[in-house]
């Protein structure tokens, strides 16, 4: 195939488009605000977690707050009663003692209910405020979440917005240049394979291979207007003063 050396060279800028566009869509695929925002997706599922947690553990607590007050107030309702008992006259000896027996047992437990009811107080305080520290994470979280996103997306909209100029230049230059070269070129690219290069200090601009000395002295005495090949890659080997041949 034989194309004019100068019609050949414009398969660089080609290639150097095709580069820049790798690196924006590289970038536009990988932006460190998506990172950010799925970690704190994470961490957003970790709170609730905790959120979820710490109120499971407060509606147990009330449960067992609400048994233990229960007794208490039973216990006392039975003291209050064995008491009036006790201040009535003609009670007799042996029943007087059972019912202060009943009645010393019924005031040591109800200090025990009573104490525990303080330290389950202290619990739900505790848990209380672990669910309030949870829920305030996950608002601070998806708070946050918010404003990467935006920040996201300004960054997205700049990097369309540059692939798609870049995209219109590839598309000017791919119509100016021979078509002949563009087919090889694409077909090349739809490989994932690089579709030129420039050749300079015995080196091929598109896969960095060093070519051997054969090679050169061949490419060299070929024809100026000869399409060249890359032996290792299959790309547009192009030619211009800084080829050094």
């Amino acid at each position: 195939m034989k194309v004019a050396a100068g019609r050949q060279r414009i398969m660089l800028e080609l290639a150097e488009v095709d580069g820049d566009l790798a690196k924006l869509r590289h970038r536009r695929a990988n932006l460190p605000e998506d990172r950010e925002i799925a970690e704190l997706g994470e961490q957003v599922g970790v709170a609730r977690d905790d959120a979820v947690r710490a109120d499971i553990a407060a509606q147990d607590l009330d449960r067992e707050y609400k048994r233990l007050d229960t007794e208490i107030s039973g216990m006392r309702t039975r003291e209050e009663h064995d008491s009036q008992l006790l201040n009535q006259a003609g009670m007799a000896p042996k029943a007087l003692s059972e019912l202060q027996h009943e009645l010393s047992g019924l005031t040591r437990r109800r200090a025990v209910a009573e104490d525990e009811l303080l330290e389950l107080m202290e619990q739900q305080e505790a848990t209380t405020a672990e669910k309030t520290r949870a829920e305030a994470a996950v608002d601070d979280l998806q708070a946050r979440i918010a404003r990467v996103t935006e920040s996201r997306d300004i960054a997205a909209q700049d990097l369309d917005a540059s692939i798609a100029d870049l995209q219109e230049r590839r598309a000017t230059i791919a119509a100016e240049a021979p078509a002949e070269l563009v087919t090889v070129y694409d077909r090349q690219h739809s490989h994932g394979k690089p579709g030129a290069g420039l050749l300079r200090q015995r080196r091929c601009g598109a896969c960095r291979m060093e070519l051997d000395r054969g090679t050169l002295s061949q490419i060299a005495a070929a024809d100026e207007d000869e399409v060249v090949r890359c032996e290792e890659c299959g790309a547009l080997l192009i030619r211009t003063h800084e080829s050094g041949l």
